[in-house]
């Protein structure tokens, strides 16, 4: 029997790969901290919107202030720590830690905090799927070590990691409507100095009106709303993992829309990840 929600993980996972293509697409003038910033303003009030129109933001008076914080804070400082670490250490290398070391984060809290040892099947899945990301955003790169660049790009996995295993709790207590309103409205809140010093020129430009759209509300509601759902009957580390569908499908709109190559180490790692995919999104469910 497949795992519930493997699929809707999957597809959050895909939407957050068209982000990198997006981002590309953007008229000059579209910093990547003004657009993570902005990204998280507009996905935070779509998904406030979604949760007053369906009756659920009440819901919010359940969850614990502390979780919700929590996740909060580690929402926005993936966006700092990424785009940080990225502009440090390069686009390939930044990437590859900040994306492949998140699984490992994932794997190593579920242990730590005792939801559970990952099984042998998650581990092979897992490390099918980190290996393939590695060949396929660093394949034909050369990669230019930053320490501070590397150690925020694994602060930003690290992040990233914390905040599936908080939102899983969360998601005990109040609906995923409810709970990704919270969650992302407060997120968007701590970054809002950014967005203030952002120049936001380029949003007035149909195709920056477009480009900031689809970040905001497909990116990042529609994937979130999508991404909470699969949560709540997945253990954390097999989300996070399935997630790292983002790098498949940022890398086959690069070849579809950009008109990127891909090398070889490209292509196996392409097929590594898939591999990695199907095996965890076919797991069995597990006996009580």
């Amino acid at each position: 029997m497949r795992r519930p929600g493997a699929w809707l993980v999957l597809a959050a996972g895909a939407l957050w790969g068209t982000t990198g293509t997006a981002q590309a697409l953007a008229p000059p003038g579209a910093t990547p901290a003004a657009v993570g910033a902005l990204r998280l303003a507009l996905g935070g009030a779509g998904l406030l919107a979604v949760a007053l129109l369906r009756g659920e933001l009440r819901q919010a008076r359940r969850l614990p202030g502390l979780s919700v914080v929590a996740a909060a804070v580690t929402v926005a400082a993936y966006q700092v720590c990424f785009f940080s670490g990225v502009s440090l250490t390069g686009v390939a290398l930044g990437t590859v830690v900040g994306i492949g070391s998140s699984p490992v984060w994932a794997g190593l809290l579920a242990w730590l905090t005792g939801a559970g040892r990952p099984s042998r099947r998650w581990v092979l899945a897992t490390g099918l799927a980190v290996a393939g990301a590695i060949l396929l955003i660093a394949g034909g790169h050369t990669l230019q070590v930053s320490l501070p660049g590397v150690m925020l790009a694994l602060a930003a996995g690290a992040s990233y990691a914390i905040y599936a295993s908080v939102s899983k709790r969360l998601l005990e207590s109040a609906s995923p409507d409810a709970v990704m309103a919270v969650v992302f409205g407060l997120a968007a809140l701590l970054l809002t100095p950014i967005l203030l010093q952002s120049n936001l020129a380029w949003v007035g430009t149909p195709r920056g009106a477009a480009v900031a759209l689809h970040l905001g509300l497909l990116a990042t509601t529609l994937s979130y709303l999508l991404f909470a759902r699969g949560l709540r009957s997945l253990p954390a580390p097999t989300a996070v993992t399935l997630s790292l569908a983002e790098p498949l499908t940022a890398a086959g709109l690069g070849l579809l829309v950009l008109q990127e190559r891909l090398t070889l180490a490209g292509v196996l790692g392409g097929g590594l990840l898939l591999a990695g995919l199907i095996s965890l999104s076919g797991q069995p469910r597990s006996k009580p």
